[in-house]
């Protein structure tokens, strides 16, 4: 039989390596054509790296949580109805030409809208390659051109990779934490202390945020008991992790709160859901509509649907609003929904339908999950009534809405002021206070408000 050599998709021009996750098929294995053979990792995303042909997977030359460069051979797959002794590699076979395959929606990650780091005052700019990710972590880590230069790469025709950065931070710092292995029942571990300064570099804030900090490290003795079980966080939740603090770093936060009565919008949802399933075969929750009136409001308020990159303000083009979803692991994930505000309240409906069910069955693509400006968090469903969420970087706002609560309240007539039962529901804005201040950040989370509350009970949908 022939040889297949499967190469790591090509993912975009700003992604160039991925990590090995699990390893669906063993050698031995016979694989349809189009069956999954393995899963990779970008960001948060894992995604399923397909097999070009049918055949027998012979050899995986990559180990799981190694990372491999865009073009590099994979794995190897012995070809049905191919000659003998003959490796094939993106050649036709029968006639067919096999092309690897790419991954539905790869080229959109890790767009970067930060510059790369300047070139170290007195040198010329270098010809040689580094992707967005390797600028990323170079700026966070105030690593100049000319440093980059002397790093040793692994990569393809000697290209820096991310794991060559970090293995020359880890040197440079020189600092890690031990384990007492002995009978004390305190477990020595090591905390990096946090920066005397805010990071003012915006990008990619999940890749930046996965790298290790320069800052001195300090090591602090916990607490174990015999009985208590230590639990190694899973890749996800070490990412969630280092991007929630880098946010609290990055960005001074302030929180303000709305009550918004919301009875019309409950009223108008329980007369028209009923009609709306059976019409479109789904149903239709509050979410779309919180995510529509985010989006009006962004348009009078463009200032918050920004990011920031040291003294720059970005002002940004289009409303791509995420929405926080749990996962059946209990992680978090952020899908979006692209020019949110171009979309009818239909559309978004399907939209957030969509993304809620292929998060919970782990089949969101990298593209899901990329290019948000605003990110929104339903904490009602938990049956909270208010919280202060942490920005997700590099956005400047993320507004949380509680659950509703019928709770008596004043209603103001012609006739005068009636006490009444009406259905409640808090607002949280948490934003950075570096570009929104409690002016503008007030005036946007009062207008999601007073679109909610002005809802049209005979809105047709």
């Amino acid at each position: 039989m022939a040889t297949y050599n499967l190469q790591l998709p090509r993912m975009g021009e700003s992604v160039s390596e991925a990590t090995i996750v699990k390893w669906l098929k063993q050698p031995g294995d016979y694989i349809e054509e189009d069956e999954p053979i393995l899963e990779v990792a970008t960001d948060k995303v894992d995604s399923d790296v397909p097999s070009p042909v049918s055949g027998t997977l012979r050899d995986q030359l990559f180990t799981e949580n190694a990372v491999a460069q865009v073009g590099d051979v994979i794995a190897t797959i012995e070809v049905d109805g191919a000659g003998d002794n003959e490796t094939i590699d993106d050649k036709t076979i029968d006639d067919e030409t096999i092309e690897t395959e790419e991954i539905p929606g790869m080229d959109q990650l890790h767009v970067d809208e930060t510059p790369s780091p300047p070139p170290a005052k007195g040198k010329d700019v270098t010809s040689r390659f580094y992707s967005p990710l390797v600028k990323n972590i170079a700026a966070e880590e105030g690593i100049p051109l000319d440093e980059l230069e002397h790093i040793p790469g692994t990569g393809s025709e000697g290209r820096l990779t991310k794991q060559d950065v970090l293995d020359y931070l880890a040197q440079k710092n020189n600092s890690t934490g031990r384990a007492d292995n002995g009978s004390n029942p305190y477990t020595e571990v090591t905390t990096s202390q946090p920066p005397q300064e805010s990071q003012s570099t915006a990008g990619d804030s999940d890749a930046a945020s996965a790298i290790g900090g320069s800052q001195p490290e300090t090591s602090v003795a916990l607490p174990i008991a015999p009985q208590d079980e230590i639990i190694e966080m899973d890749r996800m939740r070490r990412l969630i992790a280092d991007h929630m603090v880098k946010s609290v770093q990055t960005s001074p936060h302030v929180c303000s709160f709305v009550e918004a009565d919301v009875t019309n919008l409950v009223n108008w949802r329980n007369k028209i859901k009923g009609a709306y399933e059976k019409r479109e075969g789904e149903k239709i929750t509050y979410t779309p509509v919180f995510i529509e009136a985010v989006s009006k409001a962004l348009r009078d308020f463009p200032m918050v649907n920004v990011s920031v990159n040291g003294t720059q303000i970005i002002k940004k083009r289009h409303i791509n609003i995420g929405m926080a979803a749990a996962l059946p692991s209990g992680n978090l994930i952020v899908p979006v929904i692209k020019n949110a505000d171009q979309l009818s309240l239909v559309g978004l409906s399907k939209a957030v339908n969509d993304l809620a069910n292929r998060a919970r069955n782990n089949k969101l693509r990298p593209d899901d999950t990329q290019n948000g400006t605003f990110t929104l968090t339903n904490i009602g469903a938990f049956g909270n009534i208010m919280g202060t969420p942490i920005i997700n970087q590099p956005q400047v706002a993320i507004l949380a809405v509680g659950t509703i609560t019928k709770k008596p309240a004043v209603i103001e007539t012609e006739h005068g002021d009636l006490i009444g039962i009406r259905h409640m529901m808090y607002l949280s804005l948490s934003y950075d206070h570096r570009v929104v201040d409690g002016a503008l950040g007030g005036r946007f989370v009062k207008r999601v408000a007073d679109y909610l509350e002005n809802w049209d009970v005979n809105r047709e949908v």
